[in-house]
């Protein structure tokens, strides 16, 4: 249980997820298999995709997807500065090189196409996108701009999973959903995700070649499951690949099939949150809410504020402390941590801004209006009384 009056976040569960996992724990079978099998069915399914292929949790997704798509030495991976490490991590983790970019801006803080160009060399091999907040990067330029220099293109979609894009670009327009508008797309399904079970990912293609590598890399390159040895269907392996333990396990996948029938729901609630709390704070003198204009369907994973300064960002979440209420920081500048100082990163002056400034507010389901209007009275509060100091 939180100690928190107003948690940053909180599960949306019920009797459906006791009695998913009681169907697991009675069936016996707790590693890889039927659940698996069905949650990635329905997610690949809900997504769009060919295939989809559950996984460990969002890293072990990242660094599958980077090995499938034969990333490694001398090459350059271009990604945002500001997101969570793991991305910039994995990049490392299979010898390749991290080439940060710049946020569009504090307004619109994904990864700006512009400065994906700008940083294109003759050694960049893909580029990460990632959907901060749940809303969507601007992917008709991107995907142009991979196609152009013959970029790889790879979702970090762990925020984004039940958001959509229109290609305005389309001279037939259809809505494609976040983990459809790339060679590879990785989820994670950590607790303060809106799918949460608490560890779990998944990856989705449309690229049967990359779904075959996929699945041998999982499970330490091995040709059969320990499931399809179980129910009779091999009785030998063949290991064709340096591969990796991977895999998922039955009860998270069984919370993940949950979770994913309650996901469009719970997308509508925190849509209908996060307009609470833009009729609030929009007009808040010189503060920036990100996505104010957003016109896209956005998963509305994060609910962001973007201080006038970095003293200000810091009495407002000591003021929201003290009222009971958490938050957080999404995220702190990658290139400024100590173990990327080897990567030579100019100055990314829009992504600084953003780390130095930005708060993370309550977002979640089961979140109450009062409590929106509870975390909103105080961060106006703040900003009411710095104003009031000001004119003296």
């Amino acid at each position: 249980m939180s100690d928190w009056l107003i948690p940053l976040c909180d599960l949306d569960y019920g009797p459906e997820e006791e009695a998913a996992v009681l169907r697991v724990l009675r069936s016996r079978w707790l590693s890889m298999g039927p659940e698996v099998q069905k949650f990635e069915e329905e997610f690949a399914d809900y997504i769009g995709t060919r295939h989809a292929l559950a996984v460990a949790n969002g890293t072990a997704a990242l660094h599958l997807a980077y090995l499938a798509l034969g990333l490694g030495p001398g090459d350059e991976v271009i990604q945002p500065a500001i997101n969570f490490v793991a991305a910039a991590n994995m990049t490392v983790a299979v010898g390749a090189t991290p080439v940060f970019a710049d946020i569009i801006g504090l307004e619109e803080p994904t990864i700006d196409p512009d400065d994906i160009a700008r940083k294109v060399t003759g050694r960049t091999k893909a580029v990460v996108v990632m959907h901060y907040g749940g809303y969507l990067c601007r992917m008709a330029e991107i995907r142009e701009l991979c196609q152009k220099h013959g970029l790889l293109l790879i979702e970090d979609a762990c925020h984004a999973v039940g958001g959509s894009y229109l290609n305005p670009m389309d001279r037939t327009p259809h809505v494609l959903k976040a983990g459809n508008l790339s060679d590879l797309a990785c989820f994670s399904f950590f607790s303060n995700k809106n799918m949460a079970t608490g560890e779990g990912g998944m990856i989705t293609t449309n690229r049967d070649e990359l779904n075959q590598r996929l699945r041998l890399l999982r499970s330490h390159g091995m040709s059969t499951l320990t499931w399809d040895r179980h129910r009779g269907h091999a009785s030998f392996y063949e290991v064709s690949a340096h591969g990796y333990n991977y895999r998922l396990d039955e009860i998270h996948a069984a919370l993940g099939r949950c979770q994913l029938v309650r996901l469009d729901g719970n997308t509508t609630r925190r849509e209908e949150l996060v307009a609470a709390y833009h009729s609030q704070l929009n007009d808040l003198p010189r503060w920036v809410i990100p996505f104010a204009d957003y016109a896209g369907e956005s998963a509305y994973h994060l609910m962001i504020a973007v201080a006038p300064s970095v003293e200000l960002r810091e009495e407002a979440a000591g003021r929201l402390r003290s009222a009971g209420i958490q938050t957080s920081l999404h995220y702190p500048l990658i290139p400024a941590f100590e173990v990327f100082a080897r990567f030579p990163t100019p100055r990314l002056e829009a992504s600084e801004h953003f780390a130095h400034r930005t708060i993370t507010l309550p977002l979640f389901p089961t979140m109450t209006l009062d409590q929106v209007d509870a975390v909103c009275a105080n961060l106006q509060g703040v900003a009411l009384r710095r104003a009031s100091r000001a004119a003296l």
